[in-house]
């Protein structure tokens, strides 16, 4: 695989800081690529933060990190400033977007009490964050004309997007809105040759999987059912993804690509 054309292009994680938005970057760090990173952490957490910037830039490329709420409009419109003046006297652009924020409320929708299930506060903010947050960054970014032309929009997706797991409703339909703002994107930028898809992962043993009740039972049952016998990891999907990042995908665009070693279909 020939990734050299990825060398000195720009790509924005968001999500930057842990699970499958740390995987990326360093990935594509070691194909050349610049990153530019938006995550939110708090001090005790900013050291693994450090981390990744500091493996970023052995691998020889340039990084900047933001630390902020990536569904903040205000904040979001800040970031895409400071990007904007950085790649004002630059002929490259951002040749890659991932969307990997795990950020939502884990309610059962029907509860004997109802003030433990689930609220439309807490409804809508899993949406804004974890689907509709994707729209508004492509939005601000193509107006600014900061995507080159091959861009490619990636965004995690799970099989709880058309599962169903205990407490797990309010992410699996921010999911499922994933996926259709993808098939939307995917349609409206065609004409800038800027390709869309989501990313379907297997159970991955990441930070966003731990805060979810009864993720022992989910890992032990994705053992039993993968075909491979063990759990996805962050680096299988961010291999395949580098792969996905190159010209000669223009045409694979508005999909769920599953990179779950056969487990979605055999479970």
């Amino acid at each position: 695989m020939d990734t050299s054309e990825l060398k000195g292009h720009w790509a924005l994680i968001l999500g930057a800081s842990s699970g499958f938005g740390e995987a990326v970057s360093l990935r594509l760090a070691k194909e050349g690529m610049n990153i530019f990173g938006v995550h939110l952490d708090r001090k005790a957490t900013l050291p693994n933060v450090e981390r990744i910037r500091t493996e970023i830039e052995k691998s020889g490329s340039e990084t900047v990190f933001f630390n902020i709420n990536a569904a903040g409009h205000e904040e979001r419109a800040n970031v895409v400033e400071e990007i904007d003046e950085k790649l004002s006297n630059s002929a490259i652009k951002i040749r890659i977007m991932l969307h990997s924020l795990a950020f939502g409320t884990l309610k059962p929708f029907i509860a004997d009490d109802q003030k433990d299930s689930i609220n439309p506060k807490q409804m809508d903010m899993t949406l804004d964050v974890m689907a509709h947050s994707l729209v508004y960054w492509t939005q601000d970014l193509v107006s600014k004309n900061l995507f080159s032309e091959n861009g490619r929009i990636f965004a995690m997706t799970s099989a709880g997007g058309h599962r169903i797991w205990p407490t797990y409703g309010a992410v699996s339909a921010a999911k499922a809105a994933l996926e259709s703002h993808i098939r939307q994107l995917s349609v409206e930028l065609a004409k800038k040759k800027i390709t869309a898809n989501s990313i379907q992962a297997g159970v991955t043993d990441t930070p966003a999987l731990r805060k979810i009740p009864g993720n022992s039972e989910m890992i032990d049952n994705t053992k039993r059912v993968n075909p491979y016998g063990e759990l996805t990891t962050p680096e299988k999907v961010a291999n395949a993804i580098a792969t996905f990042c190159l010209s000669s995908t223009e045409w694979m665009t508005g999909n769920v690509i599953r990179i779950d070693g056969g487990e979605d279909i055999a479970g």
